[in-house]
């Protein structure tokens, strides 16, 4: 059964046990869950997963009760497992404040809790289980984006891809495959994964799809193995795989590296702007150039961020934002914000996206390829800035680790108020509710049985 990559990483899915985490990674895992939940609230009221959500009520049973049942927590409406991972997923990934793996380039959180979440509920499994899950779901997803390599993200959303089969591990978990029934999970999820950038040039709403379809289909992966259907062995390195299919540059040596010892998930960073992470290093770094030579707006004559390639790749076709969330692709848009109010947050894309002083700042902004930062990419998002101004004043900034990355991480008190501030934008939660569940998450090692969160 380790014969091969695949194999391998299948069995460390399976096997993984709740005493063999260190407790730093379970403490960051609840981290994660919480900051998490507050992305998902978030994103409540957004057409796309209105949308998601209404589909889901058409296709599938609503307001289940007892055993079997899972909370879509936009709603605190109950249905199937399948359903409510779907709506979950979707509603987690539209804010842009949902955590993200620098090295694999992959938001794990968006694809692993929903289905590991609305798995633990319908079956009664404890909160030990649904930790390990999440660490199984992690560790599978971002080696998995490491192994596709850059070549893959130019054209495919690693979230929808390596996140299918990341998704198939936390279940596959939580329903205690064995090595080779969780194979052919993964076989299931890696024949199912999909997601491409070409959204992005028509403010498509496909990033919801990516995250509700990957969520859904990992867990039926998992579900379909556990019945004793069959997927490829080879899913993820064979000849007609997805890395044969979905990359030019894949590395096998990336999809067992160091496992049980390198725990990938303390990786992950959290957002702080709400954007896409490839506008926070310059954001920072403009940030940076801003306080300390008490610059305001209307002294910016020109803005130049040196970034890497990718950024180039994912944010270059936006460059007239009709939307909100495609203005979160806009780094013209992003540093105009930091420029004018401090913060790109989410009440600042929603108010001023369109805001004319943005608009007149976003034709000041340009990126340019920067081999430094290129070079360290993606294990590292240097953040560096020229900064011209109207005196003619010559200005540099750089961020070496952007707000939020494992090095300059947020804190326990700075997670719980980003996740009060997320659940409080779309009226998702109360402060109260908000309050009683974060004392749950922290302790979420001791629950005998994963309830409902927002009961």
């Amino acid at each position: 059964m380790t014969s091969s990559p695949s194999a391998t990483l299948a069995a460390f899915a399976a096997e993984l046990r709740f005493e063999q985490i260190p407790a730093p990674v379970l403490r960051r895992a609840e981290d994660l869950l919480l900051d998490w939940l507050g992305s998902s609230l978030a994103g409540r009221n957004s057409r796309a997963v209105q949308s998601i959500a209404k589909f889901a009520a058409t296709m599938g049973p609503i307001d289940l009760q007892g055993p079997g049942s899972a909370e879509i927590l936009i709603s605190r409406r109950r249905s199937t497992p399948l359903f409510a991972a779907m709506v979950n997923a979707a509603a987690s990934h539209v804010a842009e404040q949902d955590d993200v793996h620098n090295g694999s380039v992959f938001h794990p959180a968006a694809v692993v809790f929903p289905p590991a979440l609305a798995v633990a509920q319908a079956i009664g499994a404890s909160g030990r289980e649904l930790l390990t899950a999440a660490v199984a779901g992690y560790e599978v997803g971002i080696r998995i984006g490491e192994f596709l390599g850059r070549s893959h993200y130019r054209v495919f959303h690693t979230t929808g891809t390596a996140g299918t089969v990341a998704a198939a591990a936390a279940v596959g978990h939580l329903l205690k495959l064995d090595a080779q029934t969780m194979l052919h999970a993964f076989g299931s999820g890696g024949t199912q994964a999909a997601g491409l950038w070409e959204f992005l040039r028509d403010a498509a709403d496909s990033k919801q799809l990516h995250t509700a379809n990957a969520a859904a289909n990992g867990l039926t992966a998992a579900y379909l193995a556990a019945d004793g259907f069959t997927g490829a062995r080879r899913i993820l390195e064979g000849p007609q795989g997805m890395a044969a299919g979905m990359s030019s540059d894949a590395d096998p040596s990336r999809l067992t590296d160091r496992l049980g010892q390198r725990w990938a998930l303390a990786e992950t960073s959290f957002k702080f702007h709400a954007s896409c992470r490839h506008t926070h290093p310059a954001a920072d770094a403009l940030q940076q150039v801003m306080n300390e030579h008490e610059l305001k707006a209307e002294d910016l004559a020109e803005v130049t961020a040196h970034v890497h390639q990718a950024a180039i790749d994912v944010l270059g076709p936006v460059t007239d934002p009709r939307t909100v969330h495609q203005s979160k692709f806009s780094i013209g848009s992003v540093l105009g914000l930091i420029a004018l109010f401090g913060r790109a947050g989410l009440t600042e894309f929603d108010t001023h996206y369109q805001d004319p002083r943005l608009i007149a700042l976003r034709g000041k902004v340009s990126m340019q390829l920067d081999a430094e930062v290129d070079a360290a990419y993606p294990q590292r998002w240097i953040g560096k800035v020229t900064v011209h101004t109207v005196d003619g004043r010559m200005l540099q900034g750089r961020v070496d680790e952007p707000k939020g990355d494992p090095g300059n991480s947020l804190s326990r008190p700075e997670i719980e108020d980003k996740a009060r501030r997320l659940a409080a934008y779309a009226g998702g939660a109360s402060e109260a509710e908000m309050t009683a569940v974060i004392a749950r998450i922290w302790s979420l090692a001791d629950w005998p049985q994963v309830g409902y969160l927002l009961a």
